[in-house]
């Protein structure tokens, strides 16, 4: 009974630094988002960190249009690093999950 446990416990612990290694990999995944007319482009980490943006010369006539374009372009970019983070660390979890009676309703 005891072994069963611990073995848990080590399956548990192994599990958290997968998840750890995982986020630190996610952090150099990086995703590209432009605008349909690519007059502005945004590059971010799977942890939803900013790392680059390029806005054409025709946006900085606008400050309202460029506004826009910014919360919009901004905004997918954080969506898709959102879907790929948790599709990675979902994954990981699954696949470290101990196999308790019971529990099969989260696999």
């Amino acid at each position: 009974m005891f072994g069963d446990l611990m073995g848990m416990m080590g399956k548990l612990e192994e599990t958290q630094q997968k998840i750890e290694e995982t986020k630190q990999r996610l952090a150099t995944v990086y995703i590209d988002e432009k605008s349909s007319d690519g007059l502005l482009e945004v590059t971010c980490t799977a942890q939803r960190t900013i790392r680059s943006l390029s806005i054409d010369e025709a946006l900085l006539q606008d400050k309202e249009m460029l506004e826009d374009y910014l919360i919009t372009v901004i905004n997918k970019a954080i969506e898709r690093a959102g879907q790929i983070q948790e599709t990675e660390l979902a994954a990981v979890a699954k696949e470290g999950l101990p196999n308790i009676p019971g529990m099969n309703l989260f696999r």
